[in-house]
């Protein structure tokens, strides 16, 4: 792929360290299945290799490297792990994130260990109560991956005014404290079991005022956090580096699946002949292949897009911003649909317990339901601004 950043001598040892950790992820990914979290081992190992440093600052002993060497680096890994490739994304972007809150909150989080890490769950559903300092934040969010491995939440709320008691413009995220929630081990789940994506309950924690991030400073690409944060990297509209580290597990996922399917096809036989022979199989892989080549390539060119933007210091332009947000939500659809021909295609093998085809059909199956894949209302707003209407989404 033609991305910034990938010719380093860094981003090749990092993208050459995921490679190197397909083997071992692939052994423990039944362990991570049945146990319902991604192993502690893997998370050392991606703490070794710097994994999480890629997007954090230096200030923080972060690499603060261009988004494509993250993503490629997430691609390797879920080739062979979907959810420990989708745990990685989700907590080591929320280190893009802390850069961009006010300075206080990083060294409230990284001061005494820059390794500390950062789960979320961004749902709208906090009750916020406004008082001296900053606010009271309650209650309970669901889908918080890798929880059980961070020491720190993100968890989103809005802030009710007087006129507006609950207004998308007044939108935050929340910083809190291992301390200030409570786990509730509840994920029961058939795909992207590993993810731990437990519940996290909150009741009456003081959050202070620099410890919430506004949504709409983050869309407009002028937050708080870069005073001191001032590379290109940090002035990206935060739900793009976001959503693109959930679609890149499950489009990493179908790579892994292809990888599979075309050894079931070395072997089986369809009729009288070898399903590698077999016209039907021969197509399907080119189809399977050229789509991910094409979701990679868009992907790639969106952001070199939006980089080239923040490097001149240029707004992106929101009709280009509609348009990415629709291209990140639209590959998990794409890839469960392609997912589900090569797992017919693999026969009645194909269902038994123990097939990888099967186990990764149902993690991609799985990532649909994340609010960041559910294409509907991104299609919307796009087919709106493509007919003249004014962007409906702050979120992009």
């Amino acid at each position: 792929m033609n991305a910034y950043g990938l010719e380093s001598p860094r981003a090749q040892q990092l993208i050459d360290a995921a490679r190197e950790l397909g083997p071992v992820l692939r052994e423990r990914a039944a362990q991570c299945r049945a146990e319902r979290k991604v192993p502690a081992e893997t998370i050392a190992d991606f703490e070794k290799a710097g994994f999480f440093k890629i997007l954090q600052p230096e200030q923080w002993g972060g690499y603060a490297m261009d988004p494509q060497v993250f993503y490629c680096v997430g691609l390797e890994v879920a080739k062979h792990c979907m959810s420990s490739a989708w745990v990685l994304g989700v907590v080591a972007v929320h280190n893009w994130q802390l850069a961009v809150f006010d300075d206080q909150a990083a060294q409230d989080v990284w001061a005494d260990d820059p390794t500390v890490l950062i789960s979320s769950s961004y749902a709208p559903v906090g009750k916020v109560e406004v008082v001296d300092g900053g606010f009271r934040l309650s209650g309970q969010w669901s889908f918080s991956s890798g929880s059980e491995h961070c020491d720190w939440a993100f968890l989103g709320a809005v802030v009710p005014t007087p006129d507006a008691p609950f207004d998308m413009a007044n939108y935050r995220t929340f910083l809190v404290p291992r301390s200030d929630y409570e786990i509730v081990d509840n994920w029961d789940v058939v795909g992207l079991q590993g993810t731990g994506s437990h519940d996290v309950r909150v009741d009456g924690a003081f959050v202070p005022e620099h410890r919430t991030h506004k949504s709409m400073d983050g869309f407009l690409c002028d937050n708080p956090g870069n005073a001191v944060n001032s590379a290109p990297l940090y002035r990206l509209p935060f739900m793009q580096v976001f959503v693109r580290a959930v679609c890149t597990a499950t489009l990493g996922a179908l790579q892994g699946s292809l990888e599979d399917y075309i050894e079931v096809a070395k072997t089986r036989r369809v009729g009288p002949m070898k399903m590698s022979d077999d016209p039907f199989a021969r197509r399907l892989a080119a189809e399977v292949k050229a789509s991910i080549e094409e979701m990679k390539l868009t992907m790639v060119r969106n952001f070199d897009a939006m980089m080239e933007c923040t490097r001149a210091g240029v707004p992106i332009p929101v009709e280009d911003r509609v348009r990415y947000r629709y291209d990140s939500a639209v590959v998990a659809d794409r890839c469960v649909e392609l997912s589900g021909k090569m797992l017919k295609a693999a026969g009645s093998g194909g269902i038994r317990n123990g097939s990888e085809l099967l186990a990764r059909h149902l993690d991609i199956l799985a990532s649909q339901a994340h609010v960041a894949n559910n294409v509907n209302p991104f299609a919307v707003n796009f087919g709106g601004v493509l007919f003249g209407a004014d962007n409906a989404d702050y979120a992009i």
